[in-house]
């Protein structure tokens, strides 16, 4: 009984030195490489308010975008043809953050609340913006695989 105890006690030690905040703004000893952002990052982002989106209606576009959307497991959370899952559904027609390409940029890049990962330390902006075209082109005749008709 004692020595669980003991055990019990040091692993609570270790766990709050993992926690604790270092003394004076020094560092925690973690590698930024190993750092995942979940969310916004602080400091300035990119720049999209008024960018227009450069693939717009560009199918060779709308293809990368499906391609980097399969390669990155976005449908790990949004589903295989981004009709929801874990996550939402992409295919909606009203979005809690709005559906306008700087919109969808921005929640791409800077993540959202409750498990949307922030992935611009892992995506160039025009990956980015492939993303948003393929989003975009989901329940057109555009659609690049689209899911067959029901």
């Amino acid at each position: 009984m004692r020595a669980a105890i003991r055990i019990a006690a040091l692993a609570l030690l270790v766990v709050a030195a993992c926690v604790r905040t270092p003394p004076h703004g020094g560092a925690t000893g973690v590698a930024p490489e190993m750092k995942t952002s979940v969310g916004p990052v602080p400091g300035a982002g990119p720049d999209i308010d008024g960018m227009a989106n450069p693939y717009a209606a560009d199918r060779t576009a709308m293809t990368e975008g499906r391609q980097l959307f399969v390669r990155f497991n976005c449908s790990g959370c949004h589903g295989g043809r981004a009709g929801g899952g874990m996550g939402p559904s992409l295919r909606d027609v009203d979005w809690i953050y709005g559906s306008r390409d700087a919109q969808l940029f921005s929640s791409i890049a800077e993540g959202r609340a409750h498990g949307m990962p922030a992935w611009q330390a892992h995506l160039t902006a025009d990956q980015v913006w492939k993303l948003v075209t393929y989003i975009k082109s989901l329940r057109t005749s555009n659609e690049p695989q689209a899911p067959p008709s029901q």
